[in-house]
């Protein structure tokens, strides 16, 4: 898809990632796929990284309640039995045709998208700049990767809003908070907001501040449904 862009930061260059499957003189689209088993490729190398993927790792409380799920991980295994969109050949719009049970409306928001303008519900499907789809497509994807790496990986901030030293973070980004910080030039759209997402990263790295980034003020209650809510990486 060409709305699945990779893009990587390192010794301050932020450069296109090219997809593992093509040759050398092209530049292919990537597949969710490809990214996961890329993202679980990185742990064996011996840096550490921070992945920020755009789409929803999680949903409201209000649905861990409807269905009696009381976990991020029983959220995973829930969710990828009801959605199995990694499966070959099975794609989101296959799957919603059979109108699974496992969803929600789009007036359903997490605490995290209250605190932007312009976030969308993960239920809010066809419409500009929806997450829905992306989400609903995603998520058994992050399951297959955490259960690949195991510990290896911190998942913010399901694991923990502290990171451990010598830990590889994966979080949920949202790059329209990053995007029109820097110039676009001949990029799209989603290669703009996968080149901004790095280049924040790495700068904000540099920066030393990121831990302050992964500890937003919340009160004791958003704190508790962000746990298994999840949070987007820059909202404060």
């Amino acid at each position: 898809m060409k709305s699945l862009q990779v893009y990587g930061s390192e010794a301050n260059r932020i450069d296109p990632i090219r997809t593992p499957s093509a040759p050398e003189d092209k530049h292919w689209n990537w597949t969710r796929k490809e990214i996961a088993h890329w993202l679980v490729s990185l742990t064996d190398e011996p840096k550490t990284f921070i992945a920020g993927i755009d789409h929803g790792f999680s949903f409201p409380t209000t649905y861990f309640s409807r269905y009696g799920i009381k976990s991020w991980d029983q959220y995973l295994i829930d969710f990828t039995q009801h959605w199995p969109t990694y499966e070959d050949h099975n794609y989101f719009d296959f799957v919603r045709e059979l109108n699974p049970p496992r969803t929600g409306t789009p007036d359903e928001f997490r605490v995290t998208e209250k605190r932007t303008s312009s976030a969308k519900s993960v239920f809010r499907f066809d419409v500009q700049g929806q997450v829905a789809q992306s989400t609903h497509a995603g998520v058994p994807w992050l399951h297959f990767i955490r259960q690949k790496v195991g510990d290896k990986v911190h998942f913010w901030p399901f694991d923990g809003w502290e990171v451990p030293e010598g830990k590889s973070v994966i979080t949920e980004v949202y790059p329209s908070i990053f995007r029109n910080r820097y110039a676009r030039g001949e990029r799209t759209i989603d290669q703009q907001d996968a080149y901004a997402t790095a280049r924040w990263l790495m700068e904000t790295d540099q920066l030393d501040a990121l831990t302050n980034y992964f500890a937003p003020p919340l009160s004791e209650a958003d704190r508790e449904a962000a746990e298994i809510e999840g949070w987007i990486l820059g909202v404060y």
